[in-house]
């Protein structure tokens, strides 16, 4: 099994910062994608941010220039920093890795629990 925990979240002032992590646990051969997603009340959960094994990125345009997405293969950890944070940032944010569990099995998705950010004055 595979286990992913985020932390890093918490109360923000607009314009302020926030640092989320993610590190996986478990059993893993290799991380094909670690993303960042998002999903705030009301809504439906969309995607923040992904970065391939290769280092490859994507990011929704609401986050292009404010947030960056990086990794670290060896810890297998996402980071997702946050800058000028915005009270349309506030949601639950999740990690989702796609994981190869062994070289011989396909890829599976496995989510995190969710961290709040809340940015409000």
């Amino acid at each position: 099994q595979v286990q992913l925990v985020e932390s890093g979240g918490g109360l923000v002032q607009p314009g302020g910062s926030l640092r989320l992590s993610c590190v996986a646990s478990g059993s893993i051969f290799s991380i094909y994608t670690m993303g960042w997603y998002r999903q705030a009340p009301g809504k439906q959960r969309e995607l923040v941010a992904i970065i391939t094994s290769g280092g490859s990125t994507n990011y929704a345009d609401s986050v292009k220039g404010r947030f960056t997405i990086s990794r670290d293969n060896v810890k297998n950890t996402v980071y997702l920093q946050m800058n000028s944070l915005k009270p349309e940032d506030t949601a639950v944010y999740y990690c989702k890795f796609a994981v190869y569990r062994h070289s011989y099995t396909p890829l599976y998705d496995y989510w995190g629990q969710g961290t709040q950010v809340t940015v409000s004055s």
